[in-house]
């Protein structure tokens, strides 16, 4: 027996005090009496009190000083010992997707949660525990602790991840702790049905719950209209179900079909709609089964989450406003140029017949008919050139991959123009169209990093606009322009999405579904982000201090779907043999019931004796 607080059994001193006081106690007790003649004739008809029983008085010493010993043994906290009744426990935790499964409002994983804490609080006091998480990671979340509050209340800290997990590191640990100590227990904490266990005690979480999955969703554009397909697997029983579609967040369906399904068979499904544009698609199963996580579909428009607001600042912008109305899905802001006071905010600014007096930063910038030189803009105006009739533009050869991406898709239609402005570069710029060796039509970086086209004619003084080559040549222009931040909306979780990081960008923040909030490296070309959760993940690009925001959706894998997993076998190496650890008896509890009975006891031995209780 060992004690917590040695100190409280200084306590039992009370004992040879509590006898001392005893002993020179009065053996007579002293009685008071009325002192009228009333009452002392009348003494002689009360019954006399009889002396206090030496037996009573002998017991209430007794058990006061069994009080005495109880409170200071109580004070002092003793732990008795017990040898090799406690063990070492080592728990291996699943926290894969799948055991975000859920039946009665209890998840697998809380279950699995559960049943650890019923072995810990069942277990001897004196007992070890290691806890092995395996999920995205695996993670030793305590390793042999022997407080059974705090292994419990770490043990509620967890919660399960969505990838497929991988057991080898936790074996591995695992059977380190067995090789140490062959009388360890370890026990899986699983929902997968292995086909063998060795060494290790397999409890399956899983109560036989039903579920039927969206898988490989995908949407096309075609003709003014999209179309949204993919397939829907019923891993239980033969079922009917209805796929429905919503446009942007709305809460009335676009499309719906109903499906009859076969166990475990796939079944395609196709929506159609009649909308030429959209930012987002939700496609979702009717009904509820044993995990929500997979019963829905988010789909983002790359082209919208691409897309930037852009400022037209002419005085007369029909044809370029009626371009980019054409190319981009955005909101086009128009101004004169007595109206423009260097506004921001904006991912495309077009200059028609005007010039700033300086670059704006945040977004790429289009300079159209430009009638001076700006600082910074990488070229200089070098005065206007007029035509009596008109002359026809020289298409570039270049072969390099620059002008091919920019002149791709164009037929080669003669531009005519009747005048145009002369300029002279100082900055590597692409030359697209030209005039006896004079650029005309030319895009690349200018001094502040920023994507700039320029166009060194008015388009009212050329027949450019009426041509085929004039939209084939602003969607290029458009896309050099907007280069696409993402590529893709849609993952798998565990897949790595990869951001590109264009000019100017100050941050890339990533905020992941359960809120985790991380931010990228902007000194490379591209960034890359691990998607470890199934949901949205919202990513905010700041670019010369103007934010915009994307989404990206990371759905859960085909495997963690599955309801029933099956598994070859889980095993450690080796053969059990002893190994236990004393343990420890809390005699806390009974030593409070005993003091508890001997005041008792005491007050009625009290109560016997001064009140003749017999």
């Amino acid at each position: 027996m060992t004690f917590l607080y040695p100190l409280g059994l200084l306590g039992l001193i009370g004992i040879p005090i509590l006898i001392f006081i005893y002993i020179i106690k009065s053996k007579y007790t002293e009685q008071t009496v009325s002192s009228t003649y009333l009452w002392s004739l009348s003494e002689r008809f009360l019954k006399r009190k009889r002396r206090p029983s030496m037996l009573a008085g002998m017991i209430s010493l007794i058990l006061q000083l069994l009080c005495v010993t109880a409170i200071s043994l109580l004070i002092a906290h003793p732990v008795i010992t017990v040898p090799d009744s406690a063990n070492e426990y080592v728990f291996v935790l699943d926290g894969s997707g799948s055991m975000h499964f859920e039946s009665d409002g209890e998840s697998r994983f809380e279950r699995a949660k559960r049943r650890i804490g019923e072995l810990i609080g069942e277990s001897a006091d004196g007992s070890v525990y290691s806890l092995i998480s395996v999920g995205n990671t695996t993670n030793v979340v305590y390793e042999r602790l022997d407080d059974k509050d705090r292994a419990l209340l770490l043990l509620s800290d967890l919660s399960a991840d969505y990838r497929t997990a991988d057991y080898t590191d936790a074996l591995g640990t695992a059977q380190g702790y067995f090789d140490e100590n062959r009388g360890a227990l370890t026990y899986l904490l699983t929902d997968t049905d292995y086909s063998g266990a060795n060494g290790i005690r397999v409890e399956n979480v899983a109560v036989g719950e039903k579920n039927t999955s969206l898988l490989d969703v995908v949407y096309h554009r075609s003709s003014g209209k999209f179309t949204v397909s993919g397939n829907v697997i019923s891993h239980t029983e033969d079922r009917a179900v209805s796929v429905r579609m919503y446009l942007d967040g709305s809460d009335s369906e676009s499309a719906v079909e109903v499906l009859s399904l076969s166990a475990g068979e796939l079944t395609p499904f196709v929506l159609e709609c009649s909308s030429g544009s959209f930012s987002s698609i939700r496609v979702a199963l009717d009904g509820e089964d044993g995990l929500a996580l997979d019963n829905e579909y988010l789909l983002y428009d790359v082209r919208s989450e691409s897309s930037y607001n852009t400022l037209i600042v002419s005085e007369r912008p029909f044809f370029i406003e009626s371009a980019l109305s054409e190319a981009i899905s955005a909101k086009i802001d128009v101004l004169s140029p007595d109206e423009y006071s260097g506004q921001t905010g904006y991912g495309l600014y077009v200059f028609d017949s005007c010039t700033p007096e300086s670059l704006p930063r945040d977004g790429a910038i289009w300079l159209i008919n430009p009638q001076g030189s700006t600082e910074g803009a990488g070229f200089s105006v070098q005065g206007e050139v007029s035509f009596s009739s008109s002359a026809v533009l020289e298409k570039s050869g270049s072969s390099s991959s620059a002008t091919k991406a920019l002149l791709s898709e164009l037929r080669g239609d003669e531009i005519h123009v009747t005048k145009y402005v002369k300029c002279a570069y100082y900055r590597s710029f692409t030359t697209l169209y030209s005039y006896k060796g004079n650029p005309v039509i030319f895009a690349g970086s200018n001094s502040g990093g920023n994507r700039q086209v320029t166009l060194a004619f008015d388009l009212h003084n050329s027949n450019f606009p009426l041509l085929y080559d004039y939209m084939a040549l602003i969607s290029n222009l458009v896309d050099y322009s907007f280069p696409e931040m993402i590529d893709r909306t849609s993952y798998e979780c565990g897949e790595e999405a990869e951001i590109n990081v264009v000019a100017n960008c100050d941050s890339i923040r990533v905020e992941s579904p359960r809120g985790v909030i991380s931010y990228l490296n902007t000194d490379s070309a591209s960034a890359t982000v691990a998607l470890d959760e199934v949901g949205v993940y919202t990513v905010t690009v700041t670019v010369a201090g103007s934010p915009r925001q994307f989404n990206i959706y990371s759905s859960m894998t085909d495997a963690e779907c599955i309801p029933a997993p099956t598994g070859e076998g889980v095993m450690l190496v080796g053969e059990p043999g002893d190994g236990g650890f004393d343990g420890k008896y809390d005699a806390l509890t009974a030593l409070f019931v005993a003091l508890a009975l001997l005041f008792t006891a005491d007050w009625m031995v009290y109560c016997y004796d001064k009140y003749q209780l017999r």
